[in-house]
């Protein structure tokens, strides 16, 4: 695989990071993970807008422009010979070296992309929702960033385990819903939408942002908050939603199953989210 690091294309064999990299030594660091569809990313601009609020959160002097992503996007599929464009891509920023542990702002981040084949048809239909044990942890700032700190999502898939059709449902200590293991959820009851408020310490997902705007759109009520486990398994339909995968219904949530002929909001959110994503252009 070729990647690109800090200007440079390269074999991912020959890739070196610095050991004094706080990326590194203090997870200080953000990404974002996204799918080119015939070269094509939706929603590429609230993605980098995510990417830089975060960077100035984490005080990394960098800001990272919409040209300068498609240039290496399209740079690395056809160095990868990726030739109908679809591609998983993870673009990350680390905080680069320093000086110790200070205060001082990071000057010298580390940017690298990587890049890997994508097959939309892969995508499944449906999934079961587990809850977990493993509690959801709060950010360590005023929000949560996409950031180098994933241990609590790692405990909880090794909870949860490697089958892609299951996914973990994080509650917070105070028995609030809160997200996925790298998920945002819904869930419809008789009329309205529900969802948690990023109060409970989720990530603003850019999939979650666009089923909000789509819902407000289309007139359906939608209601963020702190809700109950009860709440949710007392739902007509649910799904989770990220950017890879788009938005999947729960075929079911522990022992409660949610029927597939009760699915009127999550298809339509699904089939549009679907259509405008392969028609979407730069």
């Amino acid at each position: 695989m070729i990647i690109y690091l800090n200007g440079q294309y390269i074999e991912e064999k020959d890739a070196t990071l610095s050991p004094f990299d706080h990326g590194f030594l203090y997870g200080i660091g953000v990404f974002e993970t996204f799918t080119s569809l015939a070269g094509q990313v939706f929603l590429l601009d609230w993605h980098l807008e995510r990417l830089n609020q975060a960077l100035r959160d984490l005080c990394i002097e960098s800001t990272i422009e919409k040209p300068f992503v498609l240039d290496i996007i399209h740079t690395l599929l056809n160095q990868n010979r990726i030739a109908d464009g679809h591609a998983r891509i993870r673009f990350n920023v680390s905080a680069g070296r320093s000086n110790g542990f200070s205060a001082d702002p990071y000057k010298e981040p580390v940017i690298f992309v990587m890049i890997s084949p994508f097959r939309p048809e892969s995508i499944l239909d449906e999934k079961q929702g587990v809850t977990l044990d493993t509690r959801r942890n709060t950010p360590e700032g005023p929000r949560r960033l996409k950031s180098h700190h994933y241990m609590n999502n790692l405990l909880a898939k090794r909870e949860v385990g490697n089958d892609p059709s299951v996914e973990g449902i994080f509650l917070t200590k105070e028995d609030d819903v809160a997200e996925g293991i790298t998920s945002n959820l819904f869930w419809r009851k008789e009329d309205a939408v529900y969802t948690p408020s990023l109060d409970t310490g989720i990530l603003n997902g850019i999939t979650r942002r666009y089923c909000i705007e789509t819902l407000h759109a289309l007139g359906i009520p939608l209601i963020e908050g702190r809700f109950t486990l009860s709440h949710l398994l007392s739902a007509d339909e649910a799904w989770m939603t990220n950017s890879v995968q788009g938005i999947v219904p729960f075929k079911s949530i522990g022992d409660i199953i949610l029927p597939k002929n009760k699915r009127t909001i999550s298809t339509k959110l699904r089939t549009q989210y679907t259509k405008e994503r392969l028609e979407h252009k730069e």
